[in-house]
């Protein structure tokens, strides 16, 4: 398979993938395990995002897999871009790296899932299908990897109200603000309030930050 190139699927059902990443060889990989794998199908492969744009637009599949660091520019960029083109794209971020500020970009991209890069290929085939447009899903491999890092903030003793800490289940559950307003019975405004007030208490600059506080020290206890 040529790269930067689009190829033809005979199978309508099956759920169309481009796959933009510079590294040659992992993006021939995808594509072949694309090809084999029941429900899916890959209508071609970019190595840049230039290339990539054009490819898009050009096949319009279902779902890209956006590479994180690329020669020509940052994915997430590319992300948001390709969302404001085409808002029932799904894109499914990869990164070699993790932190609060790259996953809260990735979910203001309007990326659908955020996979590690040194993950295994059956893990990328098996998150496709699945990823949901509009609610980030970040692999357990990566959370581990931010929840496990020291605190940069001082050990102090944190009180959080009863409604704050249900926030902050929902938060941690991957509920936007109007979901978890929805399940509380409570309007958006004042749960943005409550919002607010979490991330001020927690020293958070971002939801995906206070959960990761959260989570360091603690806070969040799965009982209702």
């Amino acid at each position: 398979m040529s790269h930067d190139q689009a190829t033809h699927t005979d199978s309508e059902a099956d759920l169309r993938v481009v796959v933009v990443d510079d590294h040659a060889t992992f993006a021939s990989l995808l594509a072949l395990g694309l090809k084999h794998e029941n429900g899916l199908a890959c209508v071609g492969t970019a190595t840049s995002i230039a290339g990539g744009m054009t490819l898009v637009e050009e096949v319009r599949p279902d779902v890209v897999v956006m590479d994180v660091e690329l020669g020509d520019g940052d994915g997430l960029d590319a992300t948001a871009e390709l969302m404001q083109r085409y808002p029932d794209l799904r894109v499914v971020v990869l990164t070699a790296r993790t932190d609060t500020a790259l996953m809260q970009r990735a979910a203001d991209a309007g990326a659908c899932c955020l996979l590690p890069k040194n993950g295994s290929l059956i893990e990328i085939l098996q998150a496709l299908p699945t990823s949901r447009q509009g609610e980030l899903a970040v692999h357990p491999a990566l959370l581990k990897q931010l929840f496990s890092r020291p605190s940069q903030q001082a050990r102090t003793e944190v009180s959080l109200t009863q409604r704050e800490r249900q926030i902050l289940r929902g938060l941690s559950d991957g509920l936007d603000v109007r979901k978890i307003a929805h399940e509380l019975h409570l309007s958006p405004h004042t749960c943005r309030g409550h919002v607010r007030s979490v991330l001020a208490k927690l020293g958070a600059r971002s939801q995906l930050e206070a959960v990761a506080i959260a989570h360091r020290q603690g806070l969040i206890d799965r009982k209702h």
